[in-house]
């Protein structure tokens, strides 16, 4: 059934992996949907895939933010479904991370996303979705990853801020937090094909399904919270990490 029939749907970094697959699930049920990114042959090749509208667009940058909005303003004039999943993943340890990775992990993954929801509530409809894609490493203490959990962390309670803002507008404002997710991600953060396949065995030990997410298994439960049939579901997060979060660390 298509119960997003007509409803407009923007998926920040929809060019690949989970907003990849987040967009298609949105135009199988109907919507109309626009996708970004950063690199414009990507976002083209993306865009011709599924379908969608395309438009190139930096979330680290508040200047094509602000182009962003207007662009789909001006096309669509009101939005119903808002999926922030764009965002980058570096790993360092603390001792060692440098100003520069920071503030080019907060710029994008935390100030961006602040700023492209501020940018976007003008433009809902009442009664509209906003979802953000976050990550079970906001409470899991993995080492090296400092910037990234904390700026996860912040996104998490970002969400249950607007919740609250957005409540009069009947406005609905979730997080979905995945495990670990077989997406382009892990090659594009540094590791090796060999050292991707032993971390994935590691780390699938630890996941009670004895394995990693799927996209589309990601995009299910996206689809799920921007849909009617999540009409009483806000300010809450998702987890969707096969069981990695409860396992016990002693057995």
């Amino acid at each position: 059934m298509k119960d997003l029939t007509n409803k407009v749907a923007v998926v920040t970094g929809g060019n690949s992996g989970i907003g990849y697959a987040s967009a298609k699930e949105f135009v199988a049920k109907g919507a109309h949907v626009v996708i970004t990114g950063r690199n414009k042959t990507v976002v083209d090749t993306a865009a011709q895939e599924l379908g969608v509208t395309g438009i190139v667009s930096d979330q680290g940058k508040l200047e094509q933010i602000d182009n962003l909005v207007a662009e789909v303003k001006d096309k669509f004039g009101k939005v119903d479904i808002l999926f922030l999943n764009a965002g980058v993943a570096n790993f360092s340890p603390v001792e060692t991370a440098t100003e520069a990775h920071y503030d080019g992990m907060m710029d994008l993954n935390v100030k961006g996303v602040y700023f492209t929801v501020q940018k976007f509530i003008p433009i809902l409809n009442d009664g509209a979705s906003i979802i953000f894609n976050t990550s079970v490493n906001a409470v899991l203490g993995m080492p090296d990853s400092g910037v990234y959990s904390a700026g996860k962390a912040a996104l998490i309670s970002l969400s249950r801020v607007l919740a609250r803002e957005l409540a009069p507008r009947q406005i609905r404002v979730n997080a979905v937090s995945p495990g670990p997710v077989a997406t382009p991600l892990y090659g594009k953060i540094g590791l090796t094909e060999a050292e991707i396949n032993g971390f994935g065995t590691v780390l699938g030990e630890r996941i009670l399904l004895k394995r990693f997410g799927r996209p589309e298994e990601i995009a299910n439960v996206v689809r799920f919270l921007a849909s009617d049939d999540a009409s009483f579901i806000t300010g809450t997060e998702i987890t969707v990490d096969g069981g990695l979060t409860v396992n016990a660390v002693i057995y």
